[in-house]
């Protein structure tokens, strides 16, 4: 540790730690991979839902689909979960934090509602949500 005396018009004492520095990045390094694993279970579940969602529109529609389709957009904080129709005319349908696998009801196609609805990492949020996941976003209104 290297100290530096104080000078007169300071009241505190500089120092720098090499050891302070490699500590903090090998903590940072050990928790890259349960980060990293992390966000790849969210957009596991997130194409779950997104297959739960066909999945319910197919039986309320008497197994067509119309071309309706559920896919993802991922954007630096959230995957946009899209639903497209047969026309081309697209909505999001819901957000899904990546980092935290927090569901979000859309409050436009640029940002998601404030609070949280469900969480993709919590087990029983996860399979009420799969359970009950409606195409038209009924299961969002909580």
């Amino acid at each position: 540790m290297i100290l530096r005396p104080k000078s007169p018009n300071s009241p505190y004492t500089e120092h720098s730690s090499d050891n302070d520095m490699t500590a903090s990045f090998a903590d940072f390094a050990a928790t890259q991979d349960v980060r990293n694993s992390i966000q790849l279970k969210v957009r596991e579940y997130s194409l779950m839902l997104c297959d739960a969602l066909v999945d319910n529109f197919k039986s309320r529609n008497n197994n067509r689909t119309d071309d309706y389709t559920f896919t993802i957009e991922s954007g630096r904080k959230y995957h946009k979960i899209m639903m497209t129709t047969g026309g081309g005319s697209r909505s999001v349908h819901a957000f899904v934090d990546m980092k935290t696998g927090e569901v979000y009801k859309p409050a436009s196609i640029k940002a998601p509602a404030k609070g949280v609805r469900f969480n993709l990492l919590v087990i029983t949020d996860r399979e009420w949500l799969l359970e009950h996941a409606d195409w038209a976003g009924g299961y969002l209104y909580r």
